[in-house]
């Protein structure tokens, strides 16, 4: 047996049981953290600059369907060019905040995300986050996952401390849920780990129907 290195290219205990390969299609921390909070470390990190922009009459669940395969077939792709990744599992995710029908943007500047947050607060908002898992097969699957976050109101005080913190930048709606924005939600139906990123149960249920061990590491973290 071969051992393979880690992400951090770190060697595993020699004589480990092998497990097969897992790619995440996301350069995002948050979605490493949550897979390796329940004992999942990928072996790699493939993160997909596709177009995000949404399109005409699309509503954000389809968007988000839509933007988590993108990213699986851009992965994909990218790991096809990779010898050392033939056979791997390759795990996506896509992250949409919205207000009925509007999207609200992944805040890249100030006023985007003083937006975000005027328009979030006191009321409720629907955060939707597709996840696509492709097994070594090729069988793809997927799941959509809604959850609804209500927000306090927010004085500008609240909102201007938050936008000088810097959390909101890159993130969905203008805020991080599990840093300092928690404060904000007074009541969340659904998935937390979804609004952080990926929805956990979802995706271990996903990877397990394909045969992916999921649980494998559990006994060494006891």
């Amino acid at each position: 047996m071969t051992d393979r290195p880690t992400p951090e290219g770190t060697p595993p205990i020699s004589g480990a049981p092998a497990r097969p390969l897992l790619v995440l299609a996301s350069a995002s921390p948050r979605r490493l953290a949550l897979l390796q909070q329940v004992g999942i470390e990928p072996d790699a990190l493939l993160p997909a600059d596709i177009d995000e922009t949404p399109r005409k009459s699309e509503s954000p669940r389809e968007l988000a369907r839509r933007l988590a395969r993108g990213k699986l077939e851009a992965a994909q792709a990218a790991a096809r060019r990779r010898e050392d990744l033939r056979g791997a599992y390759l795990v996506s995710a896509d992250t949409v905040v919205a207000v009925g029908r509007r999207v609200l943007p992944k805040a890249e500047t100030l006023d985007e995300a003083a937006d975000c947050l005027r328009l979030l607060s006191g009321r409720a908002h629907r955060v939707y986050t597709g996840v696509c898992v492709l097994s070594p097969k090729d069988r793809l699957r997927e799941r959509m996952v809604e959850t609804r976050v209500r927000f306090k109101r927010l004085s500008n005080r609240e909102i201007e401390g938050y936008l000088s913190s810097g959390e909101w930048r890159g993130k969905a709606g203008g805020y991080a849920i599990q840093g300092l924005a928690g404060a904000f939600a007074v009541k969340l139906v659904g998935s937390y780990s979804a609004v952080v990123g990926l929805p956990l149960n979802e995706t271990m249920s996903l990877l397990e129907g394909e045969g992916f061990p999921v649980r494998g590491a559990w006994g060494a973290a006891a």
